[in-house]
């Protein structure tokens, strides 16, 4: 199931399903509150509402260096523990948004993920039981203002700018993701990253471990597991298109204010 947050034609947030009926989109409505498997027959052109975050996190935990070929790109070590940083609930964007980044940037990156989705409040998770945590998977861009993370190591403006982190357009209950599953990045259609999830250096349960060894997670936070080699610049305008295999794929665009 690909569960999906969105406002109706009459500006109602809703949840439902995103299925495809003769080859076409659909989003079918639940009958019952979001979370519920009960769903009526009335049914939305994905084009006709407005797709809303499937989830709404009180943190996004984001891993850096979690492929060996996107470490060796920059120049970097591959850590012997999972790099972890913090992306605040400003930075959460939906699908077929619109970044609007912070002007005055010479360079803006895209970096395709996959975000786990946290099912239920949890801490002290042993990876062999993480799997029980999670609700599910969805596609998310982890953009990143390189003048500030690189020049002044500011993670804070360089990760933490409003809509950095847009995600979606669904979440994918767990059977979706195979452990082999590709992550692709494309930017104005044409491919960036190609990888697939078996080379992460750390798993999503040991990622799991290792975080709720510090913090709380709580439902609808996310995982950002770390994003392949082929990370590059963004320009006026652009089209990022993050595909998760059998998951989804994330469409967002980007505004530099000084660029127009």
């Amino acid at each position: 199931m690909r569960r999906v947050r969105f406002r109706d034609t009459a500006g109602t947030v809703r949840g439902g399903r995103w299925t495809t009926v003769e080859g076409e989109a659909v989003v079918t409505a639940a009958a019952g509150p979001y979370g519920r498997i009960a769903f009526g027959d009335e049914t939305f052109d994905p084009e006709e509402v407005d797709i809303l975050p499937p989830c709404e996190p009180t943190k996004i935990v984001c891993v850096g260096r979690n492929y060996a070929d996107h470490a060796d790109e920059f120049d970097n070590e591959v850590p012997d523990r999972p790099l972890l940083f913090l992306k605040p609930p400003n930075t959460v964007a939906s699908h077929d948004s619109t970044v609007t980044v912070p002007a005055g940037k010479e360079r803006i990156d895209y970096e395709g993920e996959l975000g786990v989705v946290i099912g239920e409040q949890c801490r002290h998770v042993d990876a062999s039981e993480a799997e029980d945590v999670i609700a599910g998977y969805t596609p998310l861009c982890d953009l990143s203002n390189r003048d500030d993370q690189e020049v002044e190591q500011n993670w804070v403006r360089g990760k933490a700018f409003d809509n950095a982190a847009p995600l979606g357009p669904v979440i994918a209950t767990p059977e979706h993701l195979d452990d082999d599953a590709t992550i692709e990045t494309r930017v104005n259609g044409e491919t960036k990253q190609s990888a697939t999830i078996d080379h992460m250096i750390f798993s999503i349960p040991e990622l799991i471990e290792e975080i709720t060894t510090y913090m709380t997670l709580e439902p609808g936070d996310v995982v950002a597991t770390g994003t392949p080699e082929g990370v590059g610049p963004l320009d006026q305008g652009d089209t990022v298109e993050v595909e998760i295999e059998d998951v989804g794929t994330l469409r967002h665009s980007v505004n530099f204010p000084d660029r127009r």
